[in-house]
């Protein structure tokens, strides 16, 4: 991992593992969960948005009224919203992809689940994503949800990855290896 992304992703888990633990002792983790989907889907369809996090020139004021009325706008909790308005004055509202990811782990662990990062060459069905979360669950022992993406140069089978552990069968990495195998005899 590169410096710049470790020091992100350590400011992110401390401001994750704050804004946690307020919420619990709140009971507001329910809440917190639909902030961190909000938040997800503003990062995923605005650039606007993106420009305002990433930006250095916009100012501390200018970043914390920006996301005071975003979040009002969104719905955000006071918790979440507090949180967001304060990274921007300590200019720290470029950890926030850390920060939604940091917090979805944190309650997935303290749910006793576990995340499975799916890529597959085409969409998977509703009863595929059950097996496999079912077959996930029988070899890790905890609930898994699944996040699934797809990747069509896989041509087919999936790759999974939880945790540090990582399945290939994908058809492309088979392909690899024969390729390999195929360069040593020869």
């Amino acid at each position: 991992m590169s410096e710049p992304a470790s020091i992100s992703t350590g400011i992110a888990a401390r401001y994750a593992t704050a804004v946690f633990e307020l919420a619990k002792e709140g009971k507001a983790v329910k809440k917190l969960e639909g902030d961190i989907d909000t938040l997800t889907s503003a990062m995923a369809d605005s650039g606007d948005f993106n420009a305002l996090i990433h930006s250095p020139v916009y100012s501390r004021d200018e970043q914390a009224a920006a996301i005071t009325a975003i979040s009002k706008k969104a719905g955000l909790t006071d918790l979440m919203s507090n949180t967001l308005t304060l990274m921007a004055e300590k200019r720290r509202l470029f950890v926030l992809p850390q920060l939604v990811k940091a917090l979805r782990d944190v309650i997935a662990e303290d749910k006793g689940e576990v995340t499975a990062e799916v890529t597959t060459a085409k969409a998977l069905t509703k009863t595929q994503s059950d097996k496999l979360a079912k077959t996930l669950k029988a070899r890790m022992g905890k609930d898994v949800t699944i996040n699934a993406t797809v990747d069509e140069s896989l041509i087919g089978g999936l790759i999974v990855k939880v945790g540090s552990k990582m399945i290939d069968t994908s058809i492309r990495s088979k392909l690899a290896s024969l390729q390999n195998a195929m360069k040593e005899v020869g």
